[in-house]
């Protein structure tokens, strides 16, 4: 476990700097920048519904949210949708907090490394996922979309 650490300490320091394709830097607030940017890009029918979904960067899921979902290697997890479904959204839930994609920067970085697809490709294609579940859409569904 401790060794298991120290690669990923060891690896967050590598990739701190990384410069992706275009040369600019991959800090928090480019990812954020991406990713809103993703949002604004999405036809007017589905931007009107998610005004109020907050983005926020870290570097990997904590290992509470990995145990939630049965992952055990936090590199698997690019990005993830917390919130209630606008189907399932109503005027009596108003103390939930808003919805939230978090977007986590190293194994994205680690994805751009190994495939060297641009990041704002890849932050878009996580967004874009993450919407797909803030509308009620399983990753089954939005398989089958991207498949489609």
């Amino acid at each position: 476990m401790q060794a298991k650490r120290r690669e990923i300490v060891g690896i967050r320091a590598h990739i701190a700097g990384m410069p992706h394709r275009s040369g600019s830097s991959t800090d928090t607030a480019t990812f954020e920048r991406l990713a809103r940017a993703a949002l604004e890009n999405l036809p007017e029918q589905f931007r009107a519904h998610v005004g109020d979904v907050v983005i926020r960067v870290e570097e990997f899921a904590d290992r509470a949210i990995l145990d939630g979902m049965g992952i055990d290697d936090p590199w698997e997890l690019t990005g993830l949708y917390h919130g209630r479904p606008l189907s399932e959204q109503s005027i009596w839930a108003s103390a939930d907090m808003p919805p939230m994609i978090t977007l986590y920067r190293a194994p994205l970085l680690r994805e751009l490394r190994e495939t060297g697809v641009a990041l704002t490709d890849l932050v878009t294609h996580v967004v874009v996922h993450e919407v797909g579940h803030h509308f009620g859409l399983s990753d089954e569904d939005m398989h089958r979309i991207e498949d489609g």
